[in-house]
């Protein structure tokens, strides 16, 4: 072995006794892990699982521009103009879960509406627990239901209540009885809305045909009201007639004594439709929440009116109205709207 293969031999067996001198390693931490959001599809499209939960939620809701024609559409303490712009936002919460009664559904609408940059409000639409049919919180009655068009008149005043309800469900029927608290109801001169009401609901479908009856009595108002309305295909579109009877001014219907309206839904086109519609009131009282004590003497009235809705594209479409209403005892007059929506 020659002096060379000697020194490279004892350098390298110094080198493997020698300790390596360095800086502590960098150690990564290992990343938490990510639960992603679950697709919940056992109530329906757009339900996701809350992230640690067995609790399914849906979000959506609307954005709405709409210009009010007519006098004084935005109320005398707004303007004197015969036009006005206001705009909408909404949001709806759906949450559900399974139970041993069944699904347990809760419900928050949140409203927010602006008719200028000054003049907003954000209100809460409605709110509710549903669950084995009950439902209990604030949500709108039957008797916000209407025909398809905008031009009928055949509702409350007002539509929305605290209220407890059971609704049996099938798939073709329902049937249900609710309480509502009627605060913010009509009321007799001298009085005030503070009472309670008993509505029943009953409807569904017979093949193109689908129907609708609605009653509601007033306990502090002694009087109630009951309506009917139907459904069904013919030809290029849907007819839809209603009756409507009350025995005396009160929360569920005050307009008139009595009303019937018809209204033809003509599909133009698959993203065209036009509603021409007629209404025609015995004894006619008109809105507001103090009423009088009974219709006798009040003079009749009728309405036509005109609604054409066509969709721009999927979730965003544009809708106008117009109506002409004339009553024995007051002046005629033409109101309407213009309308752009877009829902998610």
């Amino acid at each position: 072995m020659n002096i060379r293969m000697v020194l490279l031999a004892s350098a390298a067996a110094f080198a493997a006794s020698t300790p390596v001198l360095a800086a502590d390693a960098i150690v990564a931490a290992e990343p938490e892990p990510v639960e992603y959001v679950r697709v919940c599809d056992a109530y329906g499209t757009g339900y996701f699982y809350i992230p640690g939960t067995e609790t399914c939620l849906k979000i959506e809701g609307y954005i709405r521009f709409q210009v009010n024609v007519g006098e004084n559409p935005g109320g005398a303490d707004v303007n004197d103009s015969d036009w006005d712009a206001v705009t909408r936002g909404q949001v709806q919460f759906t949450a559900k879960s399974d139970t041993e009664y069944g699904p347990l559904t809760g419900v928050i609408v949140m409203q927010f509406n602006a008719d200028n940059a000054t003049d907003q409000d954000a209100i809460l639409d409605s709110a509710y627990l549903d669950v084995a049919g009950f439902r209990a919180g604030l949500f709108y009655s039957w008797w916000d239901d209407g025909l398809s068009g905008e031009t009928d008149d055949i509702g409350s005043v007002v539509t929305l209540h605290n209220s407890l309800r059971y609704q049996y469900e099938s798939g073709t029927f329902y049937a249900g009885l609710s309480v509502d608290e009627l605060e913010d109801g009509v009321y007799k001169a001298g009085e005030e809305a503070n009472n309670v009401g008993v509505a029943f609901g009953v409807g569904g479908t017979a093949g193109a045909f689908s129907y609708q009856i609605t009653g509601g009595y007033d306990v502090d108002n002694e009087d109630g009201a009951i309506r009917a309305m139907g459904t069904i295909e013919i030809g290029p579109g849907t007819l839809g007639l209603a009756g409507v009877y009350s025995t005396g001014p009160n929360s569920y219907y005050s307009a008139a004594e009595w009303a019937v309206a018809a209204e033809y839904a003509i599909k133009a086109t698959d993203k065209l439709k036009i509603t021409p519609a007629v209404q025609y009131y015995g004894n006619y009282f008109g809105g507001g929440t103090v009423v009088p004590d009974d219709f006798d003497g009040l003079g009749d009235a009728w309405k036509v009116g005109l609604t054409v809705d066509y969709q721009i594209v999927d979730n965003f479409y544009a809708k106008a109205t117009v109506s002409y209403l004339d009553p024995d005892d007051g002046d005629d007059t033409t109101s309407g709207f213009f309308r752009l929506q877009r829902s998610f």
